[in-house]
């Protein structure tokens, strides 16, 4: 007697191999049988005409706040999606002290949720108690540990706070993270030294964890950062995950070349590398990154007054920063994407705010946004289609969203972030069907075996007996985005059936209202 019967569907188990048809048995969260099980009982579901794979993990998200505003994850579970890891680029809910220090530092955060916690144990606690739709897996990241102890983040860390961030990490590894990530572009992380990550790193190592950076100056010096991760995780002796690889404009025409070059004479030299990419051809983030002072302990008056002041307005021309980067490639490739309080200038570049003074716009945006600075999201258009799925190719590729789980309704049904519900199903379109550059069971595999393998995860990413239940079935030829840049908030086609942990969370094309979701603690 089974829970319930996947019958009748094409099987691609997640490890490259071929298909074959099957019926998949699951009893107890678990897939207990695969096979002929047409004379069997329990609650069957027709998959004929459809594929059934393991469900995609997501190995490059940004949800750590919205799962717990909104745990439904629809833009993830509508893709095929069953579980996220957070805690990516140096961003996150875990560590936390003054709660004000870390709002940019935290995507999608908003104020729907009071910040009441302070460790990784504790937040992570607090999202399992949410009963999200998804498992969730999380990272330390190193953003966090110098907000909590840095006095002076344009500077490396002192040995005492270096002490201190070190005692966070370990208590985060401890409570279940999977590793350790850094954000080197954003302001809190600008002036970390190769020292003080190799030896957080070392830590890491030492729990069984790996190190998954966001390189530094990924324009002009993207291959030179690349080459930075990778003689800290050689010193660390730590395994390497890189995160979204692709160089943007802006540096030397063949830095993406360069950058997987590197990629594979670490590997031949025995360092155990991976990396991700992402399936946009724009870059986000917060335009408040521009800042020098980018912390929000000022009041939204207080900011209005700075952000007007001719002084402040030079330190921003002045101060380098992942917006200023963004630059380097033309400040008519970078748009405002959201903009609570002036949505009119949703979709205006900041060379047309100001031909001649970009900073002097952007300082007036963020005046304009005061009351939620943190709503202010930048794109730059750093990449093409073609480059990203010709870096697909490379065996040691994995894709990810670098979004954050939404949903067109509910408590932040107004919030986008481009790619959240598109990622998964652009990728298949485009390297299967669109450019034939992988067959599709090699594709499940860079989204559900091989990222599973990448955490750990021995009992996920593969439809084999014994493993958990987490399972999409859709048909191939319809799977693809309706999300666009104009329209980003729109489900994916295509998709027929989501289980997690042995429970429909997507059934017959109709999201349901369970929320099966885990929260993953490593070696628990």
């Amino acid at each position: 007697m089974f829970d319930l019967i996947l019958q009748g569907g094409q099987v691609i188990d997640g490890t490259g191999s071929e298909p074959f048809n099957a019926d998949v048995g699951i009893l107890a969260g678990e897939i207990i049988a695969i096979g002929d099980l047409s004379d069997s009982d329990g609650p069957s579901v027709d998959c004929s005409g459809s594929v059934v794979t393991p469900g995609f993990i997501d190995i490059h998200s940004h949800s750590d706040f919205t799962l717990l505003v909104d745990p439904r994850a629809r833009s993830q579970v509508a893709q095929g999606v069953t579980t996220e890891v957070i805690g990516n680029c140096g961003h996150g809910c875990a560590p936390i002290t003054a709660p004000n220090r870390f709002k940019s530092n935290i995507y999608g955060h908003s104020e729907h949720l009071e910040i009441n916690w302070n460790t990784t144990d504790e937040f992570l606690t607090l999202m399992q108690q949410t009963r999200p739709a998804v498992n969730v897996a999380t990272l330390v990241p190193n953003g966090n540990l110098r907000l909590s102890h840095g006095d002076d983040l344009t500077r490396p860390s002192s040995p005492d706070e270096l002490t201190a961030m070190d005692a966070d990490l370990r208590e985060g590894l401890e409570a279940g993270a999977f590793g350790f990530s850094t954000g080197l572009e954003y302001p809190a992380e600008r002036s970390s030294s190769s020292d003080e990550l190799e030896s957080l790193c070392q830590t890491t190592t030492s729990y069984g964890g790996m190190y998954v950076p966001h390189t530094r100056n990924r324009e002009l010096f993207a291959v030179e950062a690349i080459q930075e991760a990778i003689d800290t995780a050689r010193a660390a002796d730590i395994p390497l995950h890189i995160s979204h690889i692709l160089p943007r404009k802006g540096g030397p025409a063949d830095s993406t070349e360069r950058a997987l070059d590197l990629v594979d004479d670490a590997i031949v030299r025995g360092l155990d590398v991976t990396f991700d990419i992402h399936t946009r051809e724009h870059g986000i983030t917060n335009l408040s990154c521009a800042l020098p002072d980018y912390e929000q302990a000022l009041s939204a008056d207080d900011r209005r007054i700075s952000l007007g002041s001719a002084s402040y307005r030079n330190d921003v021309r002045k101060h380098e920063s992942i917006i200023s980067s963004f630059g380097i490639g033309g400040w008519e490739k970078v748009s405002i994407f959201t903009a609570p309080a002036t949505p009119e200038l949703e979709g205006i570049t900041l060379a047309q705010l100001s031909e001649t003074d970009p900073f002097s716009a952007i300082c007036d945006v963020l005046a304009a946004n005061a009351d939620d600075i943190n709503g202010v999201m930048v794109l730059c258009h750093s990449y093409r289609e073609e480059e990203i799925v010709g870096a697909a190719v490379h065996p040691k590729c994995m894709v990810g969203s670098d979004a954050t789980a939404l949903a067109t309704d509910g408590p932040i049904g107004g919030s986008s972030f481009l790619g959240a519900y598109s990622w998964a199903s652009w990728f298949i379109r485009k390297t299967v069907f669109d450019h034939g550059i992988l067959g599709l069971p090699e594709a499940i595999h860079r989204m559900t075996s091989m990222p599973a393998h990448r955490l750990g995860l021995h009992d996920r990413g593969e439809l084999k007996v014994g493993n958990r239940a987490d399972i999409a079935v859709f048909d191939p030829n319809e799977f693809s985005p309706t999300a666009t840049l104009d329209n980003p908030n729109s489900y994916a086609n295509g998709m027929r059936h989501v289980v997690v942990n042995g429970v429909p969370s997507f059934a017959n094309g109709e999201f349901t209202d369970n929320r099966s979701g885990q929260v993953l603690r490593k070696n628990s």
